[in-house]
């Protein structure tokens, strides 16, 4: 064996490895992004279900008192629907909600009724504060259960 041959390893050099992490910064800056709006994404879309079960939770408690929505802020209707108490006979009546409502970035889902973000509705005003965890009353990034009528269509 010569002198040449016993330095020569199976090892890669310093350029090969820095060869393939720069492609590998190249994939990822092409694919990060993506993947990050894909979240965003799925997390609104989340949300808008939350914000239709939240719904249909009250809903539910509007029909069993006479249509009436429950009135007033968002903390003590949600103490409502989970706590609502008893029937006429003692009986307790199920809960409508087990716990609150949060959306994907840890936040309560805002309620308001008499619903003055939309008066014409007749139906409560529910909303998140959307991706930059921020209340903009329904503006903004929130994301809301009423259309509001002075918003473009796509």
């Amino acid at each position: 064996m010569t002198h040449n041959q016993k330095r020569r390893r199976g090892g890669f050099t310093l350029l090969e490895v820095l060869l393939v992490l720069a492609i590998l910064m190249v994939i990822a800056g092409m694919v990060l992004p993506r993947l990050i709006g894909t979240q965003q994404e799925a997390q609104v879309d989340a949300t808008k279900l939350k914000l239709e079960n939240f719904s249909k939770q009250v809903t539910q408690y509007a029909i069993a008192h006479d249509g009436e929505y429950p009135a007033g802020s968002n903390q003590e209707v949600i103490q409502l629907l989970m706590n609502p108490g008893e029937d006429e006979n003692g009986k307790a009546i199920a809960r409508y909600l087990d716990e609150a409502p949060e959306d994907p970035w840890g936040n309560i889902l805002m309620y308001e009724y008499p619903n003055t973000k939309d008066p014409n509705a007749g139906t409560p005003a529910i909303w998140s504060w959307g991706p930059n965890k921020q209340d903009e009353q329904g503006g903004g990034d929130d994301i809301k259960s009423w259309t509001d009528p002075n918003e473009q269509k796509n």
